[in-house]
């Protein structure tokens, strides 16, 4: 068996204690994965004042209290403390810094913000040090930690405890890049390193976070296979397609695994009737508790279509404004649509509940109870992204026997099958062209399916039967972090 690996984890949002996507699910589970395959695993990140800390059990680290730290001419002071992850022996280390970190939510979106980031990973790395910690592998994730490859390799080259440390930089999202003003750059305290910086950028008045993660880690890894390729594109590389091309290791693509523990239709704590692939009748029942509770037309062999989304046009509800309400009026269809966000989404699934009341059910907000109820007694769900660079409710969709409808990009490229009925093989529907007719014949051609009962529970039972477990899925990043520490 190989030895255990020193890991240093470093994330802006961990779930379940901060969320806003799956940056935070897989800093979530990843690390928990780690610590059972029995990796040694520091996972820092904000201890944000809007984390719910009544059900943890929170102490101070006494050799990390109130420790000095400079960000060119700013004087931070932050101290460490420690929380067992919920549902895992792995402990968590929370930065609570409350210049930075008291606030409403995650992010502020403020003149700061490049502050508060660069503080969390700073603070990792000196509280390794204190530690006398060696990690292996220093992984940190989007923009906000990407600055760790540089600082190790200038500011803390001196350092002989980080002397065999690679870095990997996971990109979740490459629209979100963390720039800030040139006029800031004293603030990395790079001193006699400020070479390293990117000069062009420097010349037009920026500094982008992310791109220096991606010239100066180690490896580069992305969410999906697909999406590690379409990133390198003009269409999808978000003006840093030429930077990443150039990387002598080109970026890995690593599907997110699903964290089955709470995802899993058998076990699963917040739906009122359980089921499996052998015995569908609890899905059924489901469905029926659903649109029951929500009023909702109880006509047999009539679809349900679930949508559990963040609404932005990432995500591709811009293909829906006619497509739906004509789909509604012509075909038989339900819909229950749960999420948030930008208001000309809300609107519309706002106005589709007032136009087809006894079809449709919108929910602003987020509710991690009815998530898993859409999710399970949905029979199909919507996906109709622009991009998606990994995507975790198509994964959820499959174990639960909800069809998935999605478009072939990133993620769900690699997660769905268009179901072939001369094979029988195949997870769901596919569709190519980001246009209303892709979409239409991707909705028109699964309400035919549903209606073909015995080909219907076929493409459930295949989608079911797939395994994107942590346990498959996180045993390529233990590969992974294996061939880069032998290079």
């Amino acid at each position: 068996m190989p030895a255990p690996l020193r890991i240093c984890f470093v994330a802006s949002e961990v779930a379940p204690l901060a969320k806003t996507g799956g940056l935070a699910d897989v800093s979530g589970a990843l690390p928990r994965f780690l610590h059972s395959s029995n990796h040694d695993v520091r996972l820092f990140m904000p201890m944000y004042s809007s984390i719910d800390l009544r059900p943890l059990e929170v102490h101070p680290v006494n050799f990390l209290h109130d420790l000095p730290l400079e960000l060119g001419p700013h004087r931070f002071r932050f101290s460490v403390f420690t929380a067992r992850m919920p549902r895992s022996p792995l402990m968590i280390y929370l930065v609570r810094c409350p210049a930075l970190y008291d606030r409403p939510g995650i992010y502020s979106g403020g003149a700061d913000e490049h502050l508060r980031f660069l503080l969390l990973t700073r603070a990792a790395i000196e509280s390794c040090q204190r530690m006398g910690f060696s990690p292996q592998i220093f992984h940190c994730n989007d923009w906000h930690t990407a600055l760790a490859p540089l600082f190790l390799r200038s500011i803390y080259a001196w350092d002989r405890l980080f002397a065999a440390t690679r870095t990997i930089l996971t990109i979740h999202n490459v629209g979100y890049q963390g720039i800030f003003s040139a006029a800031a750059a004293s603030d990395l305290s790079l001193g006699p390193h400020g070479h390293l910086l990117h000069q062009d950028d420097l010349r037009h008045g920026r500094i982008n976070s992310l791109k220096h993660g991606i010239i100066y880690a180690d490896v580069v890894t992305t969410v999906s296979p697909t999406y590690a390729r379409e990133i390198c594109t003009e269409q999808f590389g978000m003006g840093l397609e030429t930077t990443l091309r150039m990387r002598p290791g080109g970026v890995i693509g690593i599907l997110n695994g699903v964290d089955y523990g709470e995802w899993n239709p058998e076990t699963d704590r917040f739906i009122p009737y359980r089921f499996s692939a052998q015995d569908l009748a609890g899905k059924e029942r489901t469905k029926q508790h659903l649109l029951q509770t929500f009023g909702i037309d109880l006509r047999p062999r009539t679809p349900l279509l679930g949508i559990v989304s963040r609404m932005t046009a990432q995500k591709g509800f811009d293909l829906l404004f006619d497509v739906l309400p004509r789909i509604l009026r012509e075909r038989p269809l339900k819909a229950v649509i749960l999420g948030s966000g930008e208001s000309r989404y809300e609107e519309f699934f706002t106005r589709l509940q007032h136009l087809f009341p006894a079809q449709v059910v919108y929910h602003r907000g987020y509710h991690e109870e009815l998530a898993h109820l859409i999710e399970a007694a949905s029979d199909m769900f919507l996906m109709p992204s622009l991009y998606e660079p990994c995507g975790l409710n198509q994964m959820y969709s499959l174990k639960y026997g909800t069809v998935p409808i999605v478009r072939r990009t990133g993620g769900l490229a690699d997660a769905v099958q268009l179901y072939d009925s001369d094979t029988g093989e195949g997870t769901g529907i596919v569709f190519n062209d980001y246009n209303p007719e892709g979409v239409a014949w991707a909705l028109n051609a699964a309400i035919d399916l549903y209606q073909k009962r015995a080909v219907w529970t076929r493409i459930m039972r295949n989608g079911m039967a797939q395994d994107f477990s942590w346990e498959k899925h996180g045993a390529h990043y233990v590969e992974l972090y294996q061939r880069t520490i032998a290079k």
